[in-house]
């Protein structure tokens, strides 16, 4: 397998400042989350924490719950259960089409972590991808885009079958409309050896009938299974039978529960850092799903109100409602965490700088649910640049930060540049001039009359005002001979910020999988690099 020619620039997304923070080790934030990502010694605490509530049968439900890829390590499974192991895990909502690349950074990024803590703990550690299929964001995960061979950003989405009703993702089936979005997708794909086996893969997990859950869960098995990864789905029946102790337990606690959470939060303001996710007023971290779609419980009289219904249902309804169908009670964004560490051995998460913010407020809520917060490990980030691309860079002298602002402005820099040095010479000495004129005029009438002021200004006004609107004229120009130039700075920046926006953030991995197809994801993933130290 070839080396695909490509650089793969990695480093760790920029977050809210308790994030940074935690990041550089600042003993002010690391408390917030109770352990740091670099120090062994806390994954060696946080393992004797979770050895303490995870005996063989543990594992073993643990391990019920698991997805194994086609084609996967069942031998490593029953080592984790035998061998008393652990669990390194990660998570995301489905998107269209596998979603944007840092999808697969998350999932790289916790097969090098558990890598690491293997070797050094001495026990099997798992990575496990978590599906958010109960999620109902349906805006968030119906979309993806694509760079083409037209050098284009195209964009791709899915209808909601019904807009009104917000059900979670895994009940929600995919309309005709995903046939169109496939064709237009794979005539957009570059053309190569790989692209056939790649569209195949799509067209049987994300067609017409098929859910964005279970296609999501199709090319992370495709993609990432061969470098070790292991799948759990939030609407697994077995997590939903392992986590019905804690969501009940919230449910029953859910007062003194929200005050623990406002605890933290008081201390996060106090240390001055922001919180990611506000508290709701009575919100119970859990959702019920109805007629109406999920909807988020509040404590009211006599049992809890439903949010977008305004029904009220008592505790037993609830329970009889989970009894019969576990997969109507779900989590919200905090306590889902807390559900997979009780489901699984989990002695890290990793995540993105959102989720990483909204952990520094959870650690006293993990304890209050009788859990240890894991030790929260930073996803990785990238910037992939082929090397059609790093061509145009250097052949530019031109940085990411100075492709990453509106394209405007890196013309007119690049216009700047390449204005001849005659006419640069001729420009500056006429403004000098111009300035040096007008201060000799305002001085020599200031004495004859002291009203000349304002017309003398006046006059500087108009000259300099003319003076840039020719200068305007000769960068147009140079812009206009320079035509190659820009473009190929703009194709760049569009591989690089498509639409202004991190690449991680926008582009599906296909585009490059269907380039360099598995070597890609064995150069990403020797990329990321994993620091114990």
């Amino acid at each position: 397998m070839s080396s695909p020619k490509l650089e793969v620039l990695t480093s760790f997304p920029a977050g809210a400042p308790v994030v940074s923070d935690y990041l550089e080790g600042a003993p002010g934030a690391v408390a917030f989350y109770g352990a740091h990502f670099r120090d062994l010694a806390d994954y060696r605490r946080k393992a004797e924490e979770v050895d303490g509530r995870f005996d063989r049968a543990a594992r073993e439900g643990a391990a019920s719950a698991v997805i194994v890829p086609r084609g996967g390590n069942d031998e490593r499974l029953r080592r984790f259960v035998s061998e008393g192991g652990y669990m390194v895990t990660t998570g995301q909502q489905p998107g269209l089409f596998g979603g944007p690349l840092y999808n697969l950074y998350k999932g790289l990024t916790v097969i090098r972590l558990a890598e690491s803590l293997e070797r050094a703990l001495g026990k099997p550690v798992l990575p496990l991808f978590w599906m958010g299929s109960e999620d109902h964001d349906w805006d968030e995960a119906n979309h993806t885009s694509l760079i083409g061979v037209d050098n284009e950003l195209h964009s791709f989405s899915v209808a909601a079958p019904e807009p009104d009703r917000h059900p979670p993702l895994h009940r929600i089936t995919l309309g005709e409309d995903a046939g169109d979005a496939l064709r237009r997708f794979g005539k957009v794909l570059p053309p190569s050896e790989f692209v056939d086996r790649y569209l195949s893969l799509i067209r049987d997990a994300s067609g017409p009938g098929a859910t964005l859950a279970g296609g999501f869960s199709a090319i992370l098995e495709e993609v990432l299974g061969p470098l070790g990864i292991y799948l759990t789905d939030a609407a697994h029946p077995r997590v939903k039978e392992l986590s019905r102790p804690v969501l009940l337990r919230d449910l029953d606690e859910n007062e003194e529960l929200e005050r623990v959470l406002r605890s933290t939060d008081a201390a996060l303001e106090t240390a001055g850092y922001a919180r990611q996710v506000h508290l709701m007023e009575g919100g119970v971290n859990l959702f019920l799903e109805t007629p109406s779609g999920r909807e988020r419980l509040y404590r009211g009289d006599g049992g809890f109100t439903l949010h977008t219904s305004g029904r009220t249902v008592t505790r037993s309804e609830i329970v009889a409602r989970f009894d019969e169908d576990p997969t109507v009670l779900t989590p919200n964004v905090f306590l889902r965490p807390v559900v997979e560490s009780t489901v699984f051995p989990t002695l890290s998460y990793v995540g993105g700088p959102g989720e990483m913010a909204y952990f520094a407020q959870l650690r006293g809520y993990f304890e209050a649910l009788g859990v240890m917060m894991p030790v929260i490990h930073p996803r990785h980030s990238a910037v992939i640049v082929e090397t059609k691309i790093r061509k145009v860079l250097d052949k530019f002298g031109a940085s990411m930060d100075f492709l990453h602002r509106p394209f405007h402005e890196v013309a007119g820099d690049l216009a700047r540049d390449e204005v001849p040095e005659g006419v640069a010479k001729a420009l500056g000495g006429l403004k000098g001039a111009l300035a040096r004129g007008v201060a000799e005029l305002q001085k020599e009438t200031a004495t004859l009359d002291p009203t000349l002021k304002g017309p003398v200004q006046h006059l500087r006004s108009q000259a300099f005002a003319a003076l840039e609107d020719v200068e305007k004229k000769i960068l147009h120009a140079v812009k206009r001979e320079n035509e190659t130039a820009l473009a190929q700075l703009e194709k760049a920046q569009l591989h690089l910020f498509p639409g202004g926006k991190p690449q991680e953030r926008v582009l599906n991995p296909f585009y490059y999988l269907a380039r360099y197809g598995e070597a890609f994801m064995v150069t990403l993933r020797d990329a990321f690099t994993v620091d114990l130290s």
